[in-house]
């Protein structure tokens, strides 16, 4: 198998593996996350296939980080709230991060071998999306485990009176 077609694997995979993420998770806003990410795979899937296929395509340049925050501004309210995950959905989490970071791994390796600059570019995107979607998984479940740290964190007004980029 070459580097394309395992892509293609796992992004098929991941689709799967997201799709009963979505399907077991009971809050509304882990499951748009869920959906949210779905999509990228698809279009990643997508884009390897036609690369495999040998189709002059490029990548749109969409940012994970952005529409994945529209789903969290618009549902904050609700994100106030304690928020109890189950053991399973902390789980599927942790999973997903993992095969965000592996597959960060694999397409920085792809695209220091690719054979063609089309096929480079590609894995080079992937990448930072893939990059992209592990901090996603990864702030979820801080969230999640820690929501009063995470806010802490997240709203540096709480410490500093304000934030001077606001």
């Amino acid at each position: 198998m070459n580097a394309i077609e395992i892509a293609i694997k796992m992004e098929t995979d991941a689709i799967a593996f997201y799709q009963e993420a979505a399907q077991r998770t009971s809050h509304p806003v882990g499951k748009k996350m869920f959906l949210s990410i779905i999509q990228d795979e698809k279009r990643h899937l997508e884009a390897l296939s036609a690369i495999f296929k040998g189709l002059d395509i490029s990548l749109e340049d969409v940012s994970p980080m952005k529409r994945v925050k529209t789903v969290f501004e618009e549902n904050r309210q609700e994100m106030l709230q304690r928020i109890q995950a189950t053991d399973d959905e902390m789980q599927a989490l942790k999973v997903a991060m993992k095969m965000e970071a592996d597959s960060v791994e694999f397409y920085q390796k792809a695209a220091r071998e690719a054979p063609t600059e089309k096929e480079r570019r590609l894995f080079e995107r992937l990448t930072e999306e893939e990059r992209q979607h592990h901090a996603i998984f990864s702030n979820t479940y801080f969230f999640l485990s820690d929501t009063g740290n995470w806010f802490m964190w997240e709203e540096h007004s709480i410490v500093d009176g304000g934030t001077p980029w606001a």
